[in-house]
C-alpha cells in the first residue's frame, strides 16, 4: 500500500536528507507549507520536493545549543573555558530562539540544534553583546542594579520590587526561586524589556 500523506519525518525519509535539513528547508521556504493538512504534505507534493537543494541549503551537520552558545562566547573574545564558569550558556541560545534571532532544528525538548550558518550570522550581529546582556540571566545583586533599585538580601522585599518594575510595563521579570515559603531565596532573576 502506498502512502498518500507525508509528515515533516516522513517526508525527510523519503527524501533521504536528515530531519534537521528538512527543517530547516522548511524555515526557509525552500518547502513549501504541508499541502494535505496543516502538518502533513500530500504525495504529489512530497514527489515533488528536491532532496539535492534541502541538503545544499544545510551542507554542514546543525550544532547544538551548548556550541552555538560557545561559538557566540568567541565571537565576544570571551571564550567558554570548560571546567569553569560558563560566559554564555545554552539558556541565552534558548532565548535567541525565543526571540526568533535563531531557529531550533530539534525535536527534542531538552536540547536544541541550529544551523551553523545562521549562528555566524549572530556572531556577527553588531549589537552581539547587546544581545547577549539582556538574555542572560542575573543574580539577586545583578538585577537590583538593573533595576536600578538597593539590594537587600529580603526576597520578599526584591519581590515587591520586582512586581513594581514589571507591573509599570518598563522591563518583564522572571524570578526562580530555591524554594517557596518565607525563608525562600532568589537564584536566578531575568529582567528584558518588553517586546524582546
Amino acid at each position: 500500500m502506498r502512502r498518500t500523506e507525508y509528515d515533516a519525518s516522513q517526508a525527510a525519509k523519503r527524501l533521504k536528507v536528515p530531519a534537521a535539513a528538512f527543517r530547516w528547508a522548511r524555515h526557509t521556504d525552500l518547502i513549501p507549507a504541508p499541502d494535505a493538512s496543516s502538518w502533513q504534505w500530500s504525495r504529489a507534493a512530497a514527489e515533488s520536493l528536491d532532496a539535492d537543494a534541502t541538503r545544499a541549503a544545510m551542507p554542514s551537520p546543525p550544532i547544538s545549543g551548548g556550541a552555538a552558545a560557545d561559538r557566540i562566547a568567541d565571537a565576544l573574545c570571551t571564550p567558554n573555558v570548560i571546567g569553569e564558569k560558563a560566559n554564555v550558556t545554552a539558556f541565552v541560545v534558548r532565548r535567541f530562539v525565543d526571540r526568533g534571532l535563531l531557529v531550533d532544528l530539534s525535536a527534542n525538548p531538552d536540547g536544541t540544534l541550529h544551523h551553523p550558518g545562521q549562528v555566524a550570522d549572530i556572531c556577527r550581529r553588531e549589537d552581539l553583546t547587546d544581545l547577549v546582556a539582556a538574555d542572560t540571566p542575573l543574580g539577586p545583586e545583578q538585577a537590583a542594579a538593573r533595576l536600578g533599585v538597593r539590594f537587600r538580601r529580603s526576597t520578599e522585599h526584591l519581590t515587591r520590587c520586582v512586581h513594581r518594575v514589571g507591573c509599570r510595563g518598563e522591563f518583564n521579570v522572571r524570578v526562580a526561586v530555591d524554594s517557596p515559603g518565607p525563608d525562600t531565596g532568589a537564584i536566578d532573576i531575568t529582567v528584558t524589556r518588553p517586546g524582546k
